[in-house]
């Protein structure tokens, strides 16, 4: 079997947010076993699975991301969409544009602290489209 939905995230600021409560709500109900896949349509924003608890994880995520790549870069060249667009194309690449987590007793097998996170790179990055694909018997 698979089956595959696509569907608009709300609006988020810049940061990383727990979404995985808001993915479930939009997925069909998932197999005995399988996997799921999550495409962001983005090149400003990404997903990472991690911390699911602590906040200030999340916190220190955007802060250690805006130190690789920083804004007001004189050395960027790309520079017409604003000072947050370049540093958030590079964050993208770096935080990745998918996720495959396993699916086992129609659950998503995720570790006990783990999450699904959107990671906003923009200030004003609007709403987020995402293409999740399950497969499973």
């Amino acid at each position: 079997m698979i089956n595959q939905t696509e569907f608009t995230l709300s609006p988020r600021p810049r940061g990383f947010h727990l979404i995985t409560e808001e993915v479930m709500r939009h997925l069909p109900p998932l197999p005995e076993q399988g996997v799921l896949n999550l495409f962001i349509k983005h090149t400003s924003a990404g997903l990472t699975l991690n911390e699911n608890a602590d906040p200030d994880v999340r916190t220190d995520l955007g802060m250690a991301f805006d130190k690789l790549a920083r804004e007001h870069d004189p050395d960027y060249t790309h520079t017409l969409e604003g000072a947050d667009d370049m540093p958030a194309h590079i964050k993208s690449t770096l935080a990745g544009s998918s996720l495959t987590i396993p699916i086992t007793h129609r659950r998503l097998n995720l570790g006990t602290w783990q999450g699904i996170c959107l990671c906003e790179f923009r200030y004003h990055g609007g709403p987020r489209n995402i293409v999740a694909t399950v497969i499973g018997e």
